[in-house]
């Protein structure tokens, strides 16, 4: 069969980066499993364990990175064994003939399989980290350029008081803050299972240092160490407790949510014709409607954030089915949600970089609807200064409150604009204002403190939140495969 007659996940074949495709590969597992073998063999031989000679460490050390004739020859052992494992300890084996006798010696299969699984979820943050503090750096850079711009707030999606551009970023950028911590937590928080035997109890070590406890609490903290983690878990069945699961996934997904607001908003945003995502000069956005922009890359995010959220609850129930020491109902849907959540969550943060590297503002169209909805917003001024003037208040709103509904009455009755100030203008009453009317108006004047908000909370929070990671930031643009 070609390649074209198989299903193949989207998540790798369309999506995602390189990078993140590699580190879930087959030719990366296997080859991390001979890894672990290798230092496993080089702990037991510094703990003392003498059948373990230095030619054999030296021929596990060339032949690392499995071929694809290895893994081809390993397949077919495992359909004759069943027992994938095995199947490349002996492919192992008669790759490395001096170190066929002592690969895999006193491991359990978990060893490789466990262990190799939370290098992968490490080494996958690694790479999502940098890419969401690109993700926080550009869009700072968006929040202070607009910080100043004033724009029609929206609660319940109805005309609200002005904010500004920036400080709506803000909003956005604080929940991407909170997921880099989240993400850095679990990923500091990793560790490995270890060297702990068939049921966690490490009898089979223990038998082969001849019952010396120290010896074999001293291999488990070596092979952590060659492999660099600073983290061992003391107690473990024979898997590693699938609760890490739970707390590896959970930032990835509460990432999910807020990449899903953020997008919704831009959508949002793109049909009101304020923000619009990039736009590539020979994409098409319909096949039938050719003046169409539509927003396929925050649909995309949108489309695979809800992916994600779900992703979580198979660690949630994984994790609360597993009997005693172990079972196996855990593997097939391992296999899918973790790799899954990592390859979604590195699309979700690649498409976001490329969003927010160059989002589109149009500062004509959001100063129309701020003009269309100030002057409502404006009667409150209007009334106070009239007060100052020595007008009464009662009598001011009455005045205010009959053209205002007149006002209202042209916009949704008649389809025109808002003519509040043309009526105030024209009304004798309010002539002692008359000449205040285009300061009473100013955007800038309704937006609070949404500029030092703004300018504060980058150069405080973000500012801080991203010095451990300038080393990361660059300037590259991110273009999507499709």
């Amino acid at each position: 069969m070609s390649d074209y007659d198989k299903y193949s996940t989207p998540l790798s074949s369309r999506y995602a980066s390189e990078e993140m495709s590699q580190i879930f590969s087959l030719r990366n597992r296997f080859s991390t499993w001979r890894k672990l073998w290798l230092n496993l063999a080089k702990a037991e031989k510094d703990v003392g364990l003498s059948v373990i000679t230095d030619d054999a460490i030296e021929e596990m050390s060339k032949h690392l990175t499995i071929t694809d004739e290895e893994i081809k020859k390993a397949s077919i052992e495992e359909a004759k064994v069943r027992h994938d494992v095995m199947a490349h300890v002996h492919t192992f084996g008669e790759t490395c003939p001096k170190a066929s006798g002592i690969i895999h010696l006193g491991a359990t299969s978990c060893f490789v399989t466990d262990n190799a699984d939370l290098i992968f979820l490490r080494d996958a943050y690694d790479i999502l980290i940098p890419k969401l503090v690109n993700v926080i750096d550009r869009l700072s850079q968006f929040a202070i350029e607009y910080k100043d711009l004033p724009v029609l707030g929206w609660t319940h999606f109805q005309p609200a008081q002005l904010t500004t551009v920036g400080k709506r970023a803000t909003l956005w950028l604080q929940e991407l803050l909170w997921d880099l911590r989240n993400m850095v937590r679990a990923r500091n928080d990793i560790g490995l299972r270890g060297v702990k035997g068939t049921t966690g109890t490490q009898a089979s070590f223990l038998s082969l240092f001849h019952g010396d406890h120290d010896k074999v609490e001293e291999l488990d903290k070596k092979v952590c160490q060659l492999l660099g983690f600073d983290i061992v878990y003391p107690c473990t069945g024979q898997t590693y407790s699938r609760k890490i699961d739970i707390d590896v996934l959970a930032p990835l997904s509460s990432f999910g949510a807020t990449a899903h607001k953020f997008a919704t908003d831009i959508r949002l945003l793109a049909n009101l014709k304020e923000i619009e995502e990039p736009f590539e000069k020979s994409q098409i956005g319909s096949s039938a409607m050719a003046y169409k922009r539509n927003p396929m890359r925050c649909e995309r995010v949108c489309s695979l954030a809800r992916h994600l959220g779900g992703l979580y609850s198979d660690a949630l129930q994984t994790a609360s089915v597993q009997w005693f020491e172990r079972t196996l109902d855990d593997s097939a849907i391992r296999r899918i949600s973790l790799p899954s959540a990592f390859l979604t969550c590195d699309i979700l943060l690649s498409t976001m970089l490329n969003i927010t590297s160059g989002l589109v503002v149009y500062p004509k169209v959001i100063e129309r609807r701020i003009n269309a909805e100030l002057p409502f917003m404006a009667t409150e001024n209007i009334i106070m200064a009239m007060v100052e003037k020595g007008g009464s208040r009662q009598d001011c709103h009455e005045e205010i409150r009959v053209l205002s509904h007149q006002a209202s009455d042209v916009v949704k009755q008649k389809g025109g604009d808002n003519d509040l100030i043309e009526r105030i203008k024209k009304t004798e009453y309010f002539k002692p204002i008359w000449d205040d009317l285009d300061s009473l108006l100013d955007p800038k004047t309704f937006v609070g403190r949404a500029p030092q908000q703004t300018e504060k909370f980058i150069k405080n929070d973000v500012a801080i939140a991203l010095k451990p990671f300038e080393k990361y930031i660059t300037k590259e643009n991110v273009s999507l495969k499709v």
